[in-house]
């Protein structure tokens, strides 16, 4: 992994603030305003991909890896650029889904039901996840479909790991930033990096995080940031996101057994990383 991330050095810095020069000249952004006809709901996506490997997937010399972000309740899709710009740097095809609307009913807990009675939030943000990978390969035939990677801050963590257990034959890794509802999937075959705030405000429900031992078990990486809920997206402060972005780049590359800091799942988050 060590040579891997020296020879990917030259493009793929994690130090303040390079990732904007990179996206500037390396990485084309596009939105995609979709129209999912059978639920009659418009779908708004940020793309973000490297030019040079889009350019190699079009004349079929590379199958692009796919990543899928959703967004948390009132943080925009677009507000993922440090994370998308990552993952496009790395090679992957990323779809920023928006996944609310405001004309969407408010985002509800209801202590005592099943994902605190927002089952049909994640059966949602599923299917917007479906629907946007139905039209990329539309759009993009040289992809890798059957091996996504789904990103979610938030609400949006929840959908993607809901999604996850849902498809287990077409995810392959999860990156959440402070899910607090849904349980993280226990399956050898899936990938999970999560990173963790310490927000009073927002605490995760009983039974979503894996005990020391299941995550040893099960590979999962669980990183304390020190940051406040909503920090863990394009709004925190560089020092935060740099942090993030640093560990998502070793997750990437890192195919084997991971060597990232473990964490204790069973006891209120501290401050130091790695620990919560």
């Amino acid at each position: 992994m060590k040579r891997a991330i020296a020879m990917f050095a030259c493009l793929c810095v994690l130090a303040g603030g390079e990732y904007f020069a990179i996206s500037k000249w390396a990485i084309r952004h596009q939105t995609l305003n979709l129209f999912d006809a059978t639920r009659h709901r418009p779908v708004s996506v940020d793309v973000a991909v490297r030019r040079d490997y889009e350019m190699k997937a079009n004349n079929g010399f590379w199958k692009l890896p796919i990543a899928i972000i959703s967004n948390g309740n009132t943080v925009r899709n677009t507000e993922y650029s440090f994370l998308a710009n990552v993952l496009a740097a790395r090679g992957y095809l990323v779809a920023s889904i928006q996944q609310d609307l405001p004309s969407d009913p408010p985002l509800m807990t209801k202590i005592g039901m099943p994902y605190v009675g927002r089952i049909g939030v994640y059966q949602r943000g599923e299917a917007n996840i479906l629907f946007v990978v139905g039209e990329l390969q539309k759009l993009q035939p040289n992809a890798d479909y059957d091996h996504l990677t789904l990103v979610g801050h938030s609400n949006g963590g929840d959908v993607a790991m809901y999604c996850a257990k849902q498809h287990p034959e077409l995810v392959s890794k999860v990156i959440t930033l402070d899910n607090l509802r849904v349980p993280f999937v226990l399956n050898d075959n899936l990938k999970i990096l999560s990173f963790r705030s310490k927000d009073p405000n927002f605490r995760t429900d009983p039974g979503v995080l894996p005990t020391p031992e299941q995550a040893k078990e099960g590979g999962i990486d669980i990183i304390n940031t020190g940051a406040q809920h909503t920090q863990l997206s394009d709004r925190g402060p560089d020092s935060v996101k740099e942090k993030i972005q640093a560990t998502l780049n070793q997750f990437l590359g890192d195919s084997g057994t991971s060597d990232l800091a473990p964490a204790q799942t069973t006891r209120p988050m501290i401050a130091n990383p790695g620990d919560y």
